[in-house]
């Protein structure tokens, strides 16, 4: 038997593997039956469990998102031209709010810049904290939060709200994403008196029509894509990968999406150091018939939801293509993702899931929010966000000592930052590129000279 020629692979199906295999026409290895990742839509019958990959042919289905709401924001206006290009997409406006159900309370979204809707004392105290406040050296997020939006905010949600949302790991993680609560404080004190500009990295966002998967699939088929594919180790000694039906595949290069923790882990290279923590996150999806007192805003951060919980939001607040067609005209159902964050991998057991689901589901019909739940669907996404301890260089080092061994990590998890949808097209494009073989995908031929 002749062997197989070592051949450079893409690890990962998600968005940027979809762009890197279109960009390097390598082979994209994929887990799953089905491209996309956890920014993938399915579909649910009211009433049923089953998960379709496809709306049914009636339309009488919840869609979903494998790991909840996925809003295409920012990005590079060619890349914004490139999905338009694939799938037919909506323009939306940012509509969020902080609920605080213990005063059944809804601020806009940033809340610092909306502190007319506070008691008046502590709109005072807050502009007064905030008017003292020095820019100073930060070693962890908490110790930003308390410098960046002083004690009485932070008391009243930041730091409620980035205990559910980072696991606990709050106070002993360094800061990242700024960007994502931007403090100025003449918008603030504008805020505070009157309407104020909306602010942050989401203000405009961007659907595909049909959902994600769509867009994914339609990727997907200018790909060469080898579906259930799962990695389950890689040997960077003789190049080869072993897939979880134990075959072995000799390899070149590899172009990994793979969340940096378990390319690090599969490879068995050596990276000193603790390694950077991450959270995972238990994705609760519910179709539901809408409550009295739904409210209108696409997502809301909850800072004391009495069952964990630290955002739930409306698919079919942003658009009710989220909801059986029969409901749409009447929006008397409603599609919610509701987000809990765990310890890095600390996955809950399967009763544990039901009595979380549970209290979610009471928890949501005593605010009004839904009546009787049709579709109760949770997802686990197990590396969902990725931080950092203060002064690690682990990242740096893992990128590096992958590297050498002829593993290129790109994206989201594999680079271990946050971005969104569009900025991961942007870097498989990029990466793959970069790894194009002139001689097995040579480029097209140059147009006819014009006529004499």
């Amino acid at each position: 038997m002749s062997k197989r020629t070592p051949e450079t692979y893409i690890l990962g199906g998600g968005v940027t593997g979809l762009a890197a295999g279109i960009a390097s026409g390598l082979p994209v290895l994929e887990a799953a039956p089905q491209p996309g990742g956890i920014c993938s839509s399915y579909y649910v019958r009211p009433g049923t469990q089953d998960r379709l990959p496809a709306p049914p042919a009636d339309d009488e289905a919840y869609r979903f998102e494998i790991g909840g709401g996925h809003w295409i924001f920012g990005g590079d206006p060619t890349i914004v031209h490139f999905i338009e290009k694939l799938a037919a997409v909506k323009r939306y406006r940012r509509h969020s709010a902080v609920y605080f159900a213990n005063r059944d309370l809804y601020v806009p979204y940033p809340l610092q810049n909306h502190l007319r809707f506070l008691h008046p004392d502590t709109t005072a105290r807050v502009l007064q904290e905030l008017t003292a406040q020095s820019p100073n050296g930060y070693k962890t997020m908490k110790d930003w939060l308390v410098g960046s939006f002083g004690p009485s905010l932070c008391e009243l949600f930041f730091y409620p709200f980035h205990h559910l949302y980072t696991a606990g790991l709050y106070d002993r993680i360094a800061p990242q994403d700024a960007y994502k609560s931007p403090v100025n404080l003449g918008q603030v004190i504008r805020g505070a008196f009157q309407e104020a500009s909306a602010v942050g990295y989401n203000v405009t966002f961007l659907y595909p029509r049909d959902g994600l998967n769509q867009l994914a699939q339609r990727m997907a088929g200018l790909c060469d894509m080898r579906y259930g594919r799962r990695i389950t180790a890689i040997d960077p000694a003789s190049r080869h990968l072993t897939l979880d039906g134990g075959e072995r595949l000799p390899y070149d290069k590899l172009l990994s999406t793979l969340p940096l923790n378990r390319a690090v882990e599969m490879s068995g290279v050596e990276v000193p150091g603790e390694p950077d923590p991450y959270t995972s996150v238990l994705v609760l999806n519910i179709g539901a018939r809408r409550g009295a007192r739904c409210p209108e805003e696409h997502w809301l951060y909850n800072p004391d939801a009495q069952s964990g919980f630290h955002r739930v939001g409306f698919y079919s607040n942003v658009d009710r293509g989220f909801l059986p067609r029969s409901a749409r005209q009447a929006n008397d159902r409603v599609s919610i993702y509701v987000e809990r964050a765990y310890v890095g991998g600390a996955r809950p057991s399967e009763a544990e899931i039901s009595r979380y689901a549970a209290a979610v589901v009471a928890e949501l019909q005593v605010w009004g929010y839904i009546g009787e739940a049709e579709v109760v669907d949770p997802t686990w996404i197990d590396v969902a966000y990725t931080w950092s301890w203060p002064g690690s260089s682990w990242k740096a080092q893992a990128l590096q000592a992958l590297q050498a061994q002829g593993i290129y990590q790109v994206g989201r998890y594999a680079r271990w930052i946050f971005q969104g949808i569009a900025d991961s097209i942007k870097d498989g494009f990029y990466a793959g590129a970069s790894l194009r073989e002139p001689a097995k995908h040579p480029p097209p031929p140059p147009p006819p000279p014009p006529p004499p």
